[in-house]
């Protein structure tokens, strides 16, 4: 007689002449094979959707790393012809009247001005600020109140903002404060690393804020009146990686599901059928 394979078979099957359905039986079928289907759909989106990890590490700074700011402001009464950029940081920088890739866009009918521009800054603490200090004339009034429409630090990441605030001062309305006030905003900086599915990175800042305004006056002299974005840097880094469970974590847990949801179902199914048999037989008082 010839080796027989089929002794291997862990899977015996049982003559459909041996077995006994049952109405409990079907119902919990039925009940625990709609319990699986839910249970993969679920697994499958949850598979299917990118999953996002953070993790935290002090940030290797270099001495010649440079800082992107976006600005966008509208400082509605005051006029394009006087108002000005500056630039100050710990390294010793002070530039007045910077302009390099800025505009200034007159608004009110000339009365007001938008100032637009996207320049590099040092990756120290240190601040800029706008002002009328670059103007050849003075006003004879000033009046810094404004409209902030959007700063940012580091690259534009719109997409995913429910992660942190990266544009925290946005649509900030200051137009209503008095006149010959001054302005500060201090920031606090986290630099941020978001890592996209396909391994590209992008580089920006997360930020708070807090701002105060006042009137300045000096000893005899007079105090030009500006608005101040004083920011600080974080030395810790925040980095997102989007990620995505690997296949054979899904066939895993699938396997887990459907073996799981079998066996209890059984359990189940074994239990209903032994109390009713056992109610049944003390019915007809073959209880021993």
């Amino acid at each position: 007689m010839g080796f027989d394979v089929r002794r291997f078979d862990i899977y015996r099957k049982i003559p459909k002449d041996l077995t006994q359905p049952t109405l409990t039986g079907a119902i919990v079928s039925i009940a625990s094979c709609s319990f699986i289907v839910f249970l993969l759909l679920v697994e499958l989106s949850s598979f299917l959707a990118a999953e996002t990890k953070n993790e935290m590490f002090v940030d290797e700074a270099k001495p010649d790393d440079k800082l992107e700011v976006r600005v966008n402001v509208s400082l509605i009464r005051l006029s394009c012809d006087f108002l000005g950029l500056d630039i100050q940081d710990d390294l010793g920088r002070h530039e007045v009247g910077f302009s390099g890739n800025t505009k200034k866009i007159p608004i009110n009918d000339g009365a007001g001005c938008r100032f637009e521009g996207v320049f590099l800054v040092n990756k120290v603490p240190g601040n800029f600020h706008m002002s009328t200090h670059s103007a050849r004339i003075q006003p004879m009034s000033l009046d810094f109140g404004h409209e902030i429409h959007e700063i940012r630090f580091g690259e534009n990441v719109t997409n995913v903002e429910g992660l942190g605030a990266f544009a925290a001062l946005s649509d900030i309305d200051m137009t209503d404060k008095s006149a010959d006030s001054s302005f500060d905003y201090y920031i606090k900086l986290v630099p941020t690393i978001y890592q996209d599915l396909d391994g590209s990175q992008r580089h920006t800042y997360q930020y708070t804020y807090a701002n105060k305004h006042y009137s300045q006056h000096g000893h005899g002299h007079r105090v030009l009146p500006a608005v101040w974005f004083r920011y600080d840097i974080s030395p810790i880094t925040v980095k997102y990686t989007v990620i995505r469970r690997p296949f054979y974590h899904f066939i895993t847990t699938i396997c887990a599901i459907v073996g799981g949801a079998f066996t209890v179902a059984g359990i189940i199914d074994s239990m209903i059928f032994t109390a009713s048999e056992v109610f049944r037989k003390a019915e007809l008082g073959k209880l021993s």
